[in-house]
């Protein structure tokens, strides 16, 4: 019988008490830049370099792999999210493809309103401080977000208005899979657990590890727990190795614990950082 992988991943905070001190200074923000990837039929601005990361996924319904990616950044409390999906023959429409990325929430085609970039036709949704973009090109499937203010904000804005689709796309600096690049220094000297923040961490991309070929191959399973610290500058940092897997799977859990982009948590009306235990479980069927 074929095996198949069922991941799950989990995020829960840390009971144990961290001392409070003062934040430093934050260091001057990044200035915004043109960023695309090669394959895909976008470039958009960003105020930093983006996270990314690339999976082959085998659709069922298509009964066909589509390579998937997702790219995050955050800068001065709003993440920007980009997800993209090849879109093989026969194609999904942009409606059906709205209504599968939508299936937890209450979103669906008719709630949307039209927008076109570039003569590319799409739908943008706004509800409870994000922001989303659905587009479908000659052989994409995209979805941009923005987490954290509205869309009239300035930073959403200029998010969104820097968007080129297809032929028109504009030519930017080229990312490739990694943990991207913070808008501001990591700060580590004050670390708070849930208990003591005002308001805890509000998740916008959460990568999924890969599970390696040697993993599958000697059917490990279990669970790999990481604690760490979810930084006031939307990076994840002091990765500390609590319960490990071998044949590569904890190192696949540290990478992808790494590309996690998030609203950091506050306090007393300050992004601060905030400790956290990520558990990546891995089983096979």
């Amino acid at each position: 019988m074929k095996r198949i992988l069922f991941l799950f991943c989990t995020l829960a905070l840390l009971a144990g008490n961290v001392p409070a001190q003062s934040r430093g200074t934050p260091a001057p923000r990044s200035k915004w830049q043109t960023y695309t990837a090669s394959g895909e039929e976008f470039s958009i601005a960003l105020p930093t370099l983006p996270a990314m990361n690339t999976v082959d996924k085998f659709i069922e319904t298509l009964q066909a792999s589509r390579r998937e990616r997702q790219f995050g950044a955050y800068a001065d409390g709003v993440a920007y999210v980009i997800y993209t999906y090849e879109n093989p023959k026969p194609q999904q429409s942009l409606e059906a493809f709205i209504e599968e990325r939508s299936y937890h929430d209450s979103t669906s085609v008719q709630t949307g309103r039209n927008v076109t970039v570039d003569g590319v036709a799409g739908k943008v949704f706004e509800k409870e401080g994000r922001v989303v973009e659905f587009f479908a090109t000659d052989n994409h499937l995209y979805t941009f977000a923005a987490y954290g203010a509205a869309l009239n904000d300035p930073r959403v804005k200029k998010f969104f208005s820097s968007l080129k689709l297809g032929k028109k796309r504009a030519v930017g600096k080229e990312v490739s899979d990694g943990p991207g690049v913070p808008a501001e220094p990591a700060d580590t000297s004050t670390a708070y657990t849930g208990r003591q923040v005002d308001q805890k961490v509000r998740m916008a991309l959460k990568p999924e590890p890969q599970y390696t070929e040697t993993a599958r191959m000697n059917a490990i399973t279990g669970t790999v727990v990481l604690k760490c610290i979810f930084n006031a500058n939307g990076m994840v940092t002091n990765l500390i190795v609590v319960t490990g897997l071998p044949h590569g799977l904890t190192e696949q859990s540290i990478q992808a614990a790494q590309k996690i982009k998030f609203i950091p948590a506050m306090k007393e009306g300050k992004y601060v950082s905030m400790w956290m235990q990520l558990e990546y479980e891995f089983n096979l069927y």
